[in-house]
């Protein structure tokens, strides 16, 4: 009497790793860019890890020496990525949130905003700050180029800190602490 097991259930890391590993090929050349599109398809549809395998069991195996320089170049790539970020931060203009007694400032394009920008990513009117009881929410006023608050882009309300970016369009801004009036 044999027993059959259901394959392996592929899990979001599995999917990870064979999307990676056709990346890697296609940098390669081993994949055409249609190929690698299909099968970076079919990863993210696949229900179990012998469909993931099947994915990459046609490429060739890569040498050892090879992986090893495809791993150090990419933690080099992540590395220069953090380091520019981090250079970069300290070096936005500083957005001081106001200290007066006001519960809403308006930032955009338009004349009649309490931050004005004159950039033409930002909207005439693009978000709002709104004080609520000792926090400022950052909201979106339905702008073309988007509101992001630490690089995400903002599909809600969201918290204001000190030390967050705020990027209104393309003008990205630090957050400092309030100034008294």
């Amino acid at each position: 009497m044999s027993s059959t097991h259901p394959p392996a259930r592929a899990s979001d890391g599995d999917r990870d790793r064979a999307i990676n590993e056709l990346r890697d090929r296609a940098v390669e050349g081993r994949l055409s860019h249609d190929t690698f599109l299909g099968r970076v398809d079919m990863a993210l549809r696949a229900r179990n890890q012998g469909e993931l395998e099947n994915l990459v069991a046609d490429l060739p195996q890569r040498g050892r020496f090879r992986r090893m320089v495809t791993e150090v170049v990419s933690s080099i790539s992540d590395f220069t990525t953090r380091v520019e970020s981090a250079w970069r931060r300290p070096r936005l203009p500083k957005l001081a949130l106001p200290g007066d007694a006001r519960n809403r400032y308006v930032v955009g394009r338009g004349s009649a905003c309490d931050l004005v920008l004159a950039d033409l990513t930002v909207s005439r009117i693009h978000a709002e700050l709104r004080r609520d009881e000792e926090d400022w929410i950052l909201v979106d006023l339905g702008s073309l180029n988007g509101t992001r608050l630490n690089d995400w882009r903002l599909v809600g309300p969201a918290r204001v800190r000190p030390g967050d970016v705020i990027s209104f369009g393309d003008c990205a801004f630090v957050v400092v602490t309030p100034q008294p009036t």
